[in-house]
């Protein structure tokens, strides 16, 4: 073998190395549609030219004309059936057009070629076996992370600033004043929330997955309102020919609220996910959960949700609704339709530095009169963040962050502000 195919060889390998993580990817470069323009243009004139071909061919796939570059790699093959240096090109071809089956059949065709260089036929061995795991669906992967924080909130418990309030039903005894419990009370508190996910494939286009997410959040000065959850998902996943997913998962959570067990749910969730260009996506989801309450039967319910969000590389974005029945009509005060939107990003500004910022809006209409304040509960909240994430090492971030919430209600007792300021350390892997 001569230097120069050595080092065509060498080249090619390490142009596709990226090949069996993004299949699909598409190149947009000025100089490189240029330059495959240039060439087209004098196809008629150099007809049979396996050379000129070969060079159209590679300016196809720089240019992301996939279907061009494997017409002309098989003008050259056709002329030239060894020469491999073309054959590894369409295969390269394929796998950036997304056929992976036949992208697979070229690469070991190049590896079988006996004038190959051992340290090149490793390189594309390797490349057949990452294109034999996608076919087998993708194997293995699991990630998860660790946030620890310390910070203050004004109002642990989403009360009211009010010290008296007039309740209707007895409004001939004049206003009464509200115990602790049910005035806003402020507190230092520290949190640690984890969670960890995997998906496994079972075949090309099938896979299993599974999470769980614990959180504690305790105050200092207040057990009542420390707060503790461990929620858990599984599921199963498939995915079409144009990479939209369709999954279904079931999901069961515990909530503790001053360390005492408050409420059980267990639910199953629909999704189907769009795929759009440049990593983005649409989503449209449809979820239904069964909540039970420790201590407060009347407030048990079924919960029916739909969601369509829209994510995109930094900022991703839902509209939510739904209804959430209680399952006995004494509770049916509790019983409400909601309406929800959020929309939340994270920004690079600098090196290692991320600007973080959210905002929803959630309004609720209740379908009774409270027994007590004689009216339907009818609730607007808005929810706003904001912090920075600075990166100490790729697995290790800092996050202070800010929040606030403000809860217009037509009863006072759940009219409320709320402020949360916090320091965190993240650790992701």
């Amino acid at each position: 073998m001569t230097f120069s195919k050595m080092t065509a060889y060498l080249a090619i390998g390490a142009a596709v190395t990226f090949i069996a993580s993004a299949p699909a990817f598409a190149q947009d470069d000025t100089a490189n549609a240029g330059r495959y323009a240039s060439l087209a243009a004098q196809v008629e004139d150099r007809p049979g030219d396996p050379a000129f071909d070969y060079e159209l061919a590679t300016a196809a796939i720089d240019a992301g004309r996939y279907g061009e570059a494997i017409i002309a790699l098989q003008r050259v093959l056709a002329m030239q059936p060894n020469n491999a240096a073309a054959r590894a090109e369409l295969a390269r071809a394929y796998a950036l057009a997304g056929d992976i089956d036949t992208a697979r059949a070229e690469f070991a065709t190049v590896v079988d070629d006996p004038s190959l260089p051992d340290p090149v036929r490793n390189r594309f061995t390797g490349f057949v076996r990452q294109f034999d795991r996608q076919i087998q669906g993708g194997g293995s992967d699991v990630s998860g992370f660790v946030d620890a924080r310390i910070g203050y909130d004004d109002n642990i418990n989403a009360a009211t600033d009010l010290t008296t309030i007039t309740i209707p039903l007895f409004s001939f005894l004049g206003p009464g004043t509200l115990g602790a419990g049910a005035r806003a009370q402020g507190d230092e508190f520290y949190e640690i929330q984890s969670g960890i996910s995997g998906v496994a494939a079972i075949g090309r286009q099938d896979r299993v997955f599974a999470s769980a997410l614990a959180s504690w959040r305790d105050n200092f000065d207040s057990r009542t309102f420390d707060q503790a959850a461990i929620t858990g998902t599984a599921g199963y996943a498939h995915s079409f020919a144009n990479r939209d997913v369709v999954s279904l998962s079931g999901q069961v959570q515990r909530f503790w609220l001053g360390r005492d067990g408050f409420r059980a749910s267990y639910g199953l969730i629909g999704q189907y996910t769009h795929a759009l260009a440049d990593g983005e996506a649409l989503t449209l989801s449809a979820q239904w959960n069964r909540l039970d309450f420790d201590t407060d039967p009347l407030r048990d319910s079924d919960r029916f949700a739909a969601s369509l969000g829209y994510v995109t590389r930094m900022v991703s974005a839902a509209l939510t609704g739904g209804k959430e029945e209680t399952r006995r009509q004494a509770g049916d005060a509790q019983s409400n339709w909601f309406l929800g939107a959020n929309v939340g990003g994270e920004f690079p500004v600098a090196d290692k530095v991320a600007v973080l910022a959210g905002a929803a809006f959630d309004l609720r209409r209740y379908d009774a009169a409270d027994p007590l304040f004689l009216a339907k509960r009818n609730d607007e909240r808005i929810d706003l963040t904001g912090g920075i994430k600075f990166a100490l090492t790729e697995a290790i971030f800092v996050t202070p962050q800010a929040s606030y919430t403000r809860n217009f209600s037509n009863i006072a007792l759940y009219d409320y502000e709320r402020w949360t300021i916090s320091a965190g350390l993240r650790f992701e892997f």
